[in-house]
């Protein structure tokens, strides 16, 4: 009985310093430090968002069209940019250098994310299973600040850059997110249509469903954070793979896609080194496949064929429905410098990701999901130690859902389910089941467009630790947790 008053004094007091951090926030004059974007076109950050950093229709389109407005882009700029050349230049090319164009002003912007946690209280038995202890609370981690530039180079070049600098308050964890150039509308050399063919190389978050790099929530996607590995120290010998792949990290590489026409229908080819955004560790490289097709289901012709749909509130998002697929291939190669099997040789073990996802919008309300199988082929060394011999294959399977609800166009609530299914996980002893499952409601309150406090709980699944008392004895603890902080751009 006490425990449960403890814990609901404790509830209580973070209800309260999310109450008195919105009142603070709320009572801040209006701000004119705003993103990039919205300085080069004097406009408010929810003209691409409807809760950044997630795009809204419009948002999508000014992505696509080069990080330029779809209609008009000259019209609408507060800022011009400083021209690189002139027309005579294009017109002797290739006599001359091309000519091109810079923003006319420094296109940087920033984004500081804090966080206040709540952990439930760790057992004896975990913290020595750990072999460390996790405190009950933790003030604004993981305390990131990145930096963002993006911009155009011309009506075709763009280009994007991130790097968190200072990530969980010593920068030693920060590094580059995403930093590619993107030639768009190639195919126009083809006679195909508009934005049929485009091509960007670089480093980049692959063409996912869902963006983890830029979601809107303070948790990961737990399927894309999920790399196979047989045996983890400590565990089962359960065979060689080892591949440090996940989809939610970025990727180096170069990338073909297209959204032709009204850009409903969307597609993509990856080229990449597979090892993350680490420098490549093998030979071989992946291959990244996404297709997706986008039902517009307005009923007004007009409405539905604009870039935004319109109603007496003003534009929104359109009634829609989006299905898509995905495929990545590769070969992950191991003991290539021959010190972990020594005089085995190299050893290839091919892997693939294959997935589906569905997204519905409709006017405040938008349900999701993704759902992804994974296979990984494995080996062990043979009874005379003279080579690899297949064995089961590491396989997992899951996924994630959820539903946003924009109460107010400044408050969002929402619910998200995350799983897993990892038989190999399960055999070593990183869940008390073969499938792993989180939930996460939350809110987000935008204070201002570019300023918002985050709310999430997170209830996770078992862990199993041994008993003190009597070590072969199995017990669970879930690690659940909630988090609330602040989130601002400038």
């Amino acid at each position: 009985m006490k425990r449960h008053v403890v814990n609901g004094s404790i509830m209580a007091s973070l209800t309260a310093v999310v109450v008195v951090l919105w009142a603070m926030l709320a009572s801040v004059p209006k701000t004119s430090a705003i993103p990039a974007f919205s300085r080069k076109y004097q406009t408010s950050c929810t003209t691409c968002h409807n809760n950044y950093p997630e795009l809204n229709d419009f948002g999508e389109a000014f992505k696509k069209n080069g990080f330029k407005f779809p209609k008009d882009d000259e019209t609408f700029v507060k800022e011009p940019p400083v021209l690189l050349g002139s027309k005579a230049q294009k017109e002797a090319f290739p006599g001359a250098v091309y000519p091109g164009e810079i923003p006319g002003f420094l296109p940087v912007a920033f984004r500081y994310e804090g966080n206040f946690t709540w952990n439930r209280k760790q057992p004896a038995g975990v913290i020595a299973q750990n072999g460390f202890f996790t405190p009950r609370t933790d003030l604004f981690a993981p305390n990131t600040f990145t930096i963002i530039s993006a911009g155009s180079f011309g009506p075709n070049l763009s280009f994007w850059i991130d790097d968190d600098i200072s990530t969980g308050g010593a920068g030693a964890d920060g590094g580059l997110g995403d930093g590619y150039l993107k030639y768009s509308n190639i195919g126009h050399f083809l006679g195909l249509p508009l934005n049929s063919l485009n091509v960007r190389f670089g480093q980049f978050e692959l063409d996912l469903p869902f963006t983890q790099a830029r979601t809107i929530y303070p948790s990961d996607y737990d399927i894309y954070d999920q790399a196979s590995v047989a045996t983890i120290p400590g565990g089962q010998n359960l065979g060689t793979t080892n591949n440090p792949f996940t989809l939610g990290a970025p990727q180096r590489g170069i990338e073909f896609g297209g959204y032709p026409n009204n850009g409903n229908f969307t597609w993509s080819v990856a080229l990449v080194n597979g090892n993350n955004d680490s420098p490549a560790a093998r030979n071989t490289k992946d291959v990244y496949v996404r297709v997706s097709q986008r039902f517009n289901l307005e009923r007004d012709p007009e409405s539905r064929n604009a870039i935004q749909a319109a109603g007496p509130t003003g534009p929104h998002d359109h009634t829609s429905i989006r299905v898509g697929a995905f495929y990545y291939y590769g070969k992950n190669q191991l003991n290539l410098d021959d010190i972990a099997f020594p005089g085995l040789g190299v050893l290839s073990e091919p892997f693939y990701r294959i997935g589906g996802d569905l997204r519905f919008k409709y006017r405040h309300l938008e349900l999701y999901g993704v759902g992804l199988y994974g296979h990984d082929q494995n080996h062990v060394v043979n009874a005379a130690d003279t080579g690899f011999q297949h064995t089961t294959p590491v396989t997992f399977s899951g996924g994630f859902a959820g539903a946003n609800y924009w109460v107010h166009p400044w408050l969002i609530t929402y619910m998200r389910y995350d799983f897993v299914n990892s038989p190999t996980d399960f055999l070593n002893g990183i869940s008390q089941n073969n499938t792993r499952n989180r939930f996460s409601p939350g809110f987000q309150v935008l204070a201002r467009a570019n300023i918002k406090i985050v709310g999430e709980y997170q209830y996770t699944f078992g862990q199993p630790y041994a008993d003190p008392a009597n070590p072969a004895n199995t017990l669970f603890f879930r690690p659940n947790t909630f988090q609330t902080g602040i989130d601002y751009v400038f």
